[in-house]
């Protein structure tokens, strides 16, 4: 076996099997979470215009002047959060690496770093290259609260770090500001770091809101906030994702940034700084409007056909349990639905470390898709009724 120990135990990527199996057996992809549709053209265009005006060589380490001041005055606009750009915000190739830096950069082998389960796929083979050991903290369908007593159960000497993803991949869990509160203590009292994953910040539906945790009392000085313009905006092959925090935890993840891929495309940079400073006159609210949309037909296309959902707070995925309709565990159930019924989704209990069986049962499916999609998704589901 060629590949390091480290990443041994973690294989292929689910969501790399289940687009394989879709292109395989010509089913609709709603498996992988990404748009089948463009962000706003004239943000593309500005794109176009920074790759024929010269900007093709390597950007700022760090990030783009343009970007980071705009990423830098939209915190301040939306939450009060002031962080200096040149020192305090840095660009990544995505969120993914910036997941991958922040762990790199601040975990020490030995360290121990505290997941929410069902997680992105990516966090533990990021613990595990940085050499440190994860703990996990169950959330469990339907409501996925947090189980405050195993959570502080897990902090010990050892914990250097918590991540938290809200909005939620893949349960679509919004955390409360109350949550973050109580997980703020517990950082307090044990001098823990946050990393949060924020990439579906602006992806809440039903009155949800987002508090980035960084706004939290006490928090300020001990949290390395991630987020994305690839979800925000629709453009996910861009890969321009970002942190913020207090110089010395951005710091941290810049020094391993700065030896993989040093930067990010200086061409989509620049039309992301513009998208954050002067996007189209009211698109969040439309992206918002539209997803809500998709979000409340797929439920009620899951749920008619005997599918039990939790309504997502968040993000653009829905988690759904299959017991009522299939005997075996997810992966079965998911490589039916892609073979048999030519719709993809994908098994989450590979999002599991401690409580697998949590996700034996669910599935999850992906609504950022044209409503076409999705309708034609509906249709072919109902073979399930059958």
């Amino acid at each position: 076996m060629a590949t390091s120990r480290k990443l041994e135990p973690f294989g292929t990527s689910i969501f790399t099997e289940m687009s394989r199996l879709a292109l395989q057996h010509g089913a609709i992809n709603l498996s992988q979470g990404f748009p089948d549709f463009d962000g706003p053209a004239s943000i593309i265009e500005i794109a176009v215009e920074a790759l024929r005006g010269g900007q093709n060589q390597y950007a700022r380490s760090m990030g783009h002047p343009l970007l980071v001041e705009a990423i830098a005055d939209d915190l301040d606009a939306r939450h009060g959060l002031r962080w200096n750009p040149m020192s305090e915000v840095a660009v990544f190739a995505g969120c993914t690496e910036a997941l991958m830096a922040s762990m790199v950069g601040l975990l020490n082998p030995g360290d121990e770093v505290i997941f929410f389960e069902p997680f992105y796929d990516s966090y533990p083979v990021c613990a595990a290259v940085a050499g440190a050991t994860a703990r996990y903290c169950p959330l469990r369908f339907p409501d996925f609260a947090v189980d405050f007593d195993h959570l502080a159960a897990l902090f010990n000497p050892l914990t250097r770090l918590i991540v938290i993803n809200t909005p939620n991949n893949p349960t679509g869990k919004v955390f409360s500001a109350e949550e973050l509160t109580r997980i703020a203590a517990l950082c307090v009292e044990h001098d823990v770091i946050a990393l949060t994953d924020e990439v579906y910040e602006h992806l809440t539906y039903e009155g949800a809101r987002h508090t980035p945790m960084a706004t939290i009392e006490g928090m300020r000085d001990r949290t390395l906030s991630l987020s994305s313009g690839g979800k925000t905006f629709s453009f996910t092959g861009w890969k321009v994702g970002w942190a913020t925090g207090p110089a010395p935890l951005v710091a941290a993840a810049q020094a391993a940034h700065q030896f993989t891929t040093f930067c990010t495309p200086a061409p989509f940079q620049i039309a992301t700084a513009r998208a954050i400073r002067q996007g189209p006159e009211g698109y969040l609210d439309e992206l918002r409007a539209a997803y809500a949309a998709r979000r409340a037909f797929l439920i009620d296309a899951l749920e008619s056909v005997g599918l039990k959902v939790a309504r997502p707070q968040g993000t653009y995925f829905v988690l759904a349990d299959f017991a009522d309709l299939w005997e075996g565990d997810d992966l079965s159930f998911a490589r039916h639905l892609t073979a048999e019924i030519k719709v993809a989704a994908i098994p989450p209990s590979g999002f599991y470390h401690d409580h697998p069986e949590e996700g034996r049962r669910l599935v999850r499916f992906a609504f950022c898709k044209q409503m076409s999609t999705l309708e034609a998704a509906a249709e072919r589901l109902q073979a399930l009724r059958r």
